[in-house]
């Protein structure tokens, strides 16, 4: 009989030692409180290393956005389109669209009988960022040959889709708006092909 008194002391001894263990409950456990915060700075250490990436790509498609811009400009000597990219990253043009009284052309003489014009290549084509173009330009000795250029381009419309190295893709007309497309597409017969 003392061996099973002598027992039931080390037994309660035993469990006062060991904090009552048994008895409490599993959540207030020490080993599990250590459990669930290293669970919680698991999950907030994940939801940073989410937004981190997120921003990083935001931030790397910003640090290449391309932004075309048409420009016209004239003295008394000449008449020049411009397109220049005057965003952070290269331009791929990926096809223009040019109208002359509504009528679609596909090539700058098709615009009529004007003499001594310099053309350059606008479809299809990389424009580095802070570079500019010149679609076309027209030299010209006589003032009333300015003022015929002059009332056409009032009659001549420009639409370019370009997109970016993101594949991210808008369109722009002569008064620079700007509209964000899902991807460049036109009808062949539409195209400008220079």
């Amino acid at each position: 009989m003392i061996k099973k008194e002598k027992l039931e002391v080390e037994y309660k001894l035993y469990r006062s030692i060991n904090f009552n263990m048994d008895d409490s409950k599993w959540y207030k456990k020490p080993e599990m409180i250590v459990a669930f915060s290293a669970l919680f700075i698991s999950v907030v250490t994940t939801i940073v290393g989410i937004y981190s990436a997120y921003v990083d790509r935001s931030y790397a498609r910003a640090s290449v956005w391309p932004r075309i811009e048409i420009a016209r400009s004239y003295n008394e000597q000449s008449f020049e389109l411009w397109v220049t990219n005057s965003g952070t990253g290269p331009a791929i043009i990926k096809h223009a669209e040019v109208t002359f009284k509504d009528s679609v052309i596909h090539q700058w003489k098709d615009l009529g009988n004007i003499p001594n014009f310099i053309q350059s290549h606008l479809s299809s084509r990389i424009l580095p960022s802070q570079q500019k173009i010149k679609p076309i330009m027209f030299n010209y000795k006589k003032r009333a040959e300015i003022d015929s250029i002059l009332r056409m381009d009032d009659y001549l419309t420009i639409n370019i889709c370009y997109c970016s190295i993101y594949n991210e893709c808008w369109e722009t007309d002569r008064n620079n708006r700007l509209t964000e497309v899902e991807r460049c597409e036109i009808n062949e017969e539409d195209r400008f092909l220079q």
